[in-house]
């Protein structure tokens, strides 16, 4: 008897919460728990975890899981009048068993998961909609989120998006540490730290010394982060989704959050896909698809750049 495991499995989570696990073809995983549509794991081909989670996470409702990959919607941040982040993150989703045909090779593990408003819901945010998540791992072990959100009421409405992406890193806060963020330099970006005032990146790669909460703008479809400690660098793409998110707490707000460990914001990143500045806007019928790709390459240094180049300007 085989004791390999299905590409797919619907299995039992932390406080017996469904989850489905996604298993590549040569080792790579992702998990993703009904509770809030969230990837909470992605694991490369070596079994070595890339999401970062709270050692403190609450995987209880109403509370939304600190870490991993949860989804903003329909608000992000505290910029209207929802809830943090918006609601979809602390609602039970289902599994989706007649989705939209989307292009899958036969060598991608997906699961389909759709969310729909209840009526309390509807008492929150007075719009009804569909919204149909799809998350694949492929063979490499890169990960895909794909969002569809449909219009299904009679009035149009407007949202903004985010997949707030935990990322794990080595130590960031070290004196001379070289973790790195390429491709937003140049840009202008919004600091949530002052009021969103608007500012123009200067550096030429993003590093860190103290916390840090920007809205970046118009940004590339390919973003890297560069964790030369570890000898990798993930690399982020996007489609429909114009803006791009960096957040790290530091040590004074680590300490302030109940789910999130004192020092636990060295090893974590945040970079977000995102579309904040300007809200989507859907008309009644309309559909709307935003897209997250995530991979991750071996880099090094050669003379303070990434190497090989060819992540960001392939």
């Amino acid at each position: 008897m085989s004791d390999e495991k299905p590409p797919v499995e619907i299995c039992k989570g932390v406080n017996d919460l469904d989850k489905v696990v996604l298993r590549g073809l040569r080792g790579s995983s992702a998990e993703v728990y009904l509770y809030g549509g969230h990837v909470t794991s992605w694991k490369n081909n070596h079994d070595e975890e890339l999401l970062f989670l709270s050692s403190k996470a609450i995987f209880k409702p109403p509370k939304a899981i600190r870490g991993g990959i949860p989804i903003c919607f329909p608000q992000f941040g505290s910029h209207g009048n929802l809830e943090q982040h918006g609601f979809v993150r602390n609602r039970f989703w289902s599994i989706d068993r007649s989705p939209p045909p989307l292009t899958v090779s036969c060598n991608k593990a997906f699961v389909d998961l759709i969310f729909k408003p209840s009526e309390e819901d509807l008492k929150i945010w007075p719009y009804s909609y569909e919204f149909r998540l799809r998350i694949t791992i492929g063979p490499g072990g890169d990960l895909m989120l794909t969002s569809r959100i449909k219009n299904t009421d009679g009035r149009p409405f407007s949202f903004t998006f985010a997949y707030r992406t935990y990322f794990s890193i080595s130590d960031i806060s070290k004196i001379f540490s070289e973790v790195r963020i390429e491709g937003l330099e140049t840009l202008d970006y919004l600091d949530n730290l002052k009021s969103r005032e608007r500012f123009t990146e200067q550096c030429d790669a993003i590093t860190f010394e103290s916390e840090v909460d920007r809205i970046y703008l118009e940004t590339p479809t390919k973003i890297a982060i560069l964790d030369h400690e570890k000898k990798q660098t993930f690399v982020l793409r996007k489609d429909g989704l114009p803006d791009a998110v960096v957040w790290n707490p530091w040590e004074k707000k680590a300490k302030s959050m109940m789910d999130f460990g004192d020092d636990e914001y060295k090893h974590m990143l945040c970079v977000e896909a995102a579309a904040i500045e300007k809200a989507i806007t859907l008309k009644p019928g309309e559909e709307w698809k935003g897209r997250l790709y995530l991979s991750v390459v071996p880099s090094c240094y050669r003379s303070g750049q990434l190497a090989p180049l060819r992540v960001l300007q392939g």
